[in-house]
């Protein structure tokens, strides 16, 4: 990296020869520093490998998911480039065959190829050949078995490369990545109170009208740590949520209770902007129209966390239909929440009855036992007694 550019590198240990290179920005907190994103909003992982292990023999053993995930420019380059190379390498092979077989110098006689006697005609025949546009001047004779196993061959080469090509062409069309852009997250997270419990929730909706039937979601803490001796270890946690399965016919609300056990329950306003993570959320559904797999996925940085606010209502009920205006779907407005922890927020709670009747089932348990061991023995005296 060049000294003149504000930025840095961090690399990460994986126990292997890889080397992952992520980002911009680094894990320090001085000002005007930036941190580190383990996965930017539009879903993408800032990761470059480098000095990978087999380098280039795994993208040639999977080579149709490699040309499925190159760009356009570049898979278009290479379909073109695949055309020309073979045309100019069987228009060789016939200008070779005439070579051999004089055709080139007596005109006299029967040639295996007709009315090919130069490189340039060579090469018509062979792009109409290949092309299946049909002989008219150039045609093929019986007089040399030869030049006939030629064009057998690139026959079957032509079915080969139009096939490769249209698959190709289908698979990247009906890709994945491109139906995941029709399903989005809300720009930001907010936490707010519900049913009397600090929750945090943000938004997910189909912006098509086939709508998903059915998906999961899916939220996990990333939080990437810098050691004293310059190594990065990152570390995953899964956060519970509520109704995981969703039905997007209309704009969903993901919810995170912020309860004992969570990795948020000992952060309040302050805290939270202070701490260094990534809140990695995704969706996994299939499609209604094609039956692939899908998966949108987004991150939240502490910034992007709004506390003490809620998502205005998008969905109002009309008289055959329900409307949803999409325009309210990033917009938050304030709401009174207890600017405090979830934790801190419990202490100064009372306890419900539900609370307490959890907190005294332990010593009903007990109590339940003892008199089960007390009635044993006293079974067991008399027994004894009698005896």
């Amino acid at each position: 990296m060049s000294p003149g550019m504000d930025q840095q590198q961090c690399i990460i240990d994986t126990q292997h020869i890889t080397t992952h290179t992520m980002g911009r920005g680094d894990l320090g907190r001085g000002e005007g520093e930036k941190k580190l994103r383990y996965m930017l909003k539009d879903g993408s992982c800032p990761v470059v490998f480098h000095q990978s292990p087999g380098q280039w023999s795994f993208f040639l053993a999977d080579i149709f998911t490699t040309l499925v995930e190159l760009r356009w420019r570049v898979m278009l380059l290479i379909f073109c480039l695949s055309y020309i190379l073979s045309w100019l390498f069987f228009s060789v092979l016939y200008f070779l065959i005439a070579y051999v077989h004089k055709d080139l110098e007596d005109h006299d006689t029967a040639p295996c190829v007709a009315n090919v006697r130069s490189f340039t005609s060579a090469f018509l025949y062979s792009m109409s050949t290949q092309a299946t546009i049909g002989y008219g001047f150039r045609v093929m004779t019986e007089n040399c078995m030869v030049a006939i196993v030629v064009v057998t061959i690139q026959a079957l080469m032509s079915c080969f490369i139009d096939t490769v090509v249209i698959g190709i062409t289908v698979a990247k069309m009906a890709c994945a990545s491109k139906r995941a852009q029709t399903v989005g997250f809300s720009s930001s997270a907010v936490v707010n109170a519900r049913n009397g419990a600090l929750c945090l929730v943000w938004r997910i909706a189909d912006f098509r009208r086939n709508h998903i039937l059915e998906g999961t979601a899916r939220a996990q803490l990333v939080r990437p740590t810098k050691h004293p001796s310059g190594m990065i270890s990152v570390t995953y946690q899964d956060l519970d949520i509520q109704s995981r399965h969703l039905i997007l016919a209309t704009p969903a609300s993901i919810v995170h209770k912020l309860e004992p056990g969570s990795p948020l329950y000992s952060l309040g306003p302050d805290s939270l902007a202070e701490e260094d993570f990534d809140l990695v959320v995704s969706f996994t559904y299939t499609g209604d129209s094609t039956g692939i797999l899908h998966q949108t996925r987004t991150s939240y940085s502490p910034a992007d966390i709004r506390w003490g606010q809620r998502f205005q209502d998008m969905v109002q009920v009309g008289r055959r239909h329900y409307k949803v205006d999409y325009a309210l779907f990033h917009q938050t407005t304030w709401v009174q929440t207890p600017m405090v922890s979830a934790q801190e927020s419990d202490r100064g709670r009372p306890p419900t009855t539900e609370s307490i009747v959890q907190s005294q089932q332990p010593f009903v348990r007990s109590s339940r036992k003892f008199r089960r061991s007390l009635a044993d023995v006293s079974e067991e005296v008399v027994q004894e007694a009698w005896l």
